[in-house]
């Protein structure tokens, strides 16, 4: 009988573990300013430097930021939150940031869409959610691009429910370059999102590695298994072979650059293609002269995308 209770109570313990790992938030820190930015990375995030433009952040005193930490799959996963400062209820977007590891993260300066972006987009009337992702910006766990960090944005959904100013039954997504990828495999385990946004989007990693060998060593480094099997693990992580499993009912927005040099347009036009063929509702707007980040046409892109999610979350 005893052995009995013991058990019980380590299965209860663990079903304990799981519940917490949904999304709960254990930690919130208020950002009120650059400074006090540039003072929760140090606190938080093992970096060598920190070389942030503060000209990106002219909104982030005009909403309300928080650092926070939250359960996901049993770890203690970093990212923020983002919202109007006056009351009231705003659909909710979760932001899918870029790069691997540390770099291009949302607190590193060559993010193409980073904090301060997101600022921006929240004084338009949004409450956004954004992921570190495991094993990056002081998180637990490791690095997978594209393998179980997913979860991690899954985990967002829960997050977002927890605040009181968003309203999610209208909720977007929105990814930059690998966050397009992120964003592509995460609708397709969740019916949650209403439209989706991305920008210099990844949607074929095996003509990536032709294009960019070096890639293929810096991947190898941190996905499991790679070495074993590349060409699946490639295209698990490529919606161009999978454009088919995507959801009919989310309209998809993508921004193109034509002098991109990390995500060439022929990728996107391919993808493009699938999408047609497959009757994926999507729009592709391609800036010849613009290059990954997309900085030359920024309030264009913030333009389109505001009445993007405004169509479609309002």
């Amino acid at each position: 009988m005893l052995r009995f209770s013991m058990v019980f109570m380590l299965l209860f313990a663990s079903a304990q573990i799981l519940a917490q790992a949904n999304g709960e938030i254990l930690k919130r820190t208020k950002l009120t300013s650059f400074d006090d930015l540039v003072d929760y990375i140090n606190t938080n995030e093992v970096r060598d430097s920190i070389k942030l433009d503060a000209n990106r952040f002219e909104y982030f005193d005009k909403v309300q930021v928080h650092g926070i930490t939250y359960w996901s799959d049993s770890l203690k996963v970093n990212g923020f939150l983002l919202q109007p400062k006056a009351r009231g209820k705003y659909p909710a977007i979760i932001y899918n940031r870029g790069g691997s590891l540390d770099f291009g993260s949302l607190t590193h300066g060559v993010a193409s869409i980073g904090l301060g972006e997101l600022a921006r987009i929240a004084h338009e009337g949004y409450v956004i959610a954004a992921s570190q992702y495991r094993g990056n910006g002081g998180s637990e766990g490791a690095e997978e691009y594209g393998g179980s960090d997913i979860k991690d944005v899954l985990n967002l959904i829960p997050v977002l429910e927890s605040i009181p100013n968003a309203d999610t039954t209208k909720m977007g997504m929105f990814g930059w370059s690998r966050g397009a990828m992120t964003s592509f495999l995460t609708i397709t385990q969740t019916d949650r999102i209403k439209a989706v946004v991305v920008g210099g989007p990844s949607t074929n990693l095996i003509r990536s590695i032709v294009d960019r060998p070096g890639l293929d060593l810096w991947w190898s480094e941190f996905i499991p298994n790679y070495s074993v099997s590349k060409k699946a693990i490639l295209e698990k992580r490529s919606a161009v072979y999978w454009a088919h499993e995507l959801p009919k009912n989310i309209p998809i927005l993508m921004f193109q650059g034509g002098n991109d040099e990390a995500v060439l347009t022929d990728y996107v036009l391919d993808f493009a293609k699938e999408l047609t063929k497959h009757k994926v509702p999507y729009r592709l707007v391609k800036f010849e002269d613009g290059s990954h980040s997309l900085k030359e046409h920024r309030e264009e892109v913030y333009e389109a995308l505001f009445a993007w999610f405004e169509k479609y979350l309002n």
